[in-house]
């Protein structure tokens, strides 16, 4: 009797699982990895979840969770490139909004097509070579920018890669 308490309890369990997993998995295509990422946060969110609860026997479980919960908000600080725009933010602050445009060029193609140069302007420049010089400062900063995304990167697989294994009850 006990067995088929426990066979229907894990179907019910199982059958929960997927529908709690069925909106991420039906709106995720194969071919870009941050489906992959949100299906990893989600499953992390379940296990802090679980992990929390009165179901956990864990000791630990607590401060898994916790760690659990860091790994989830920086994948989510990463994989929505936070670092890696801080440079806009800035440029903006400084400079006023920042406006692109598409400006018909001079140069045609062979087919007689026109082409487009793409204009970037912010509304503090007093003239072209205030915004070539403000272009260079974004150009710049874009570039630390990066850097600090990269080392996020770094930084947060590390991180999973030193708790990962613990993460369990």
């Amino acid at each position: 009797m006990n067995n088929m308490k426990y066979f229907f309890r894990r179907k019910w369990e199982q059958i929960t699982r997927v529908i709690d997993f069925l909106p991420i998995i039906w709106k995720g295509h194969d071919f870009d990895y941050g489906y992959s990422i949100e299906l990893f946060q989600h499953q992390l969110k379940r296990q802090a979840d679980y992990l929390e609860s009165d179901k956990s026997i864990r000791i630990a479980a607590e401060d898994k969770a916790k760690r659990i919960r860091t790994a989830i908000e920086l994948l989510n600080k990463v994989y929505d490139e936070e670092y890696a725009m801080e440079f806009s933010d800035r440029i903006e602050a400084l400079y006023g909004k920042t406006h692109f445009n598409f400006i018909p060029s001079d140069y045609i193609t062979e087919d007689g097509s026109n082409t487009y140069e793409l204009k970037v302007w912010n509304e503090k420049a007093v003239d072209e070579k205030h915004q070539e010089g403000i272009d260079e400062l974004r150009r710049q900063m874009m570039l630390l920018s990066r850097e600090k995304q990269d080392k996020a990167h770094r930084i947060l697989w590390k991180f999973i890669e030193h708790n990962i294994r613990h993460w369990w009850d």
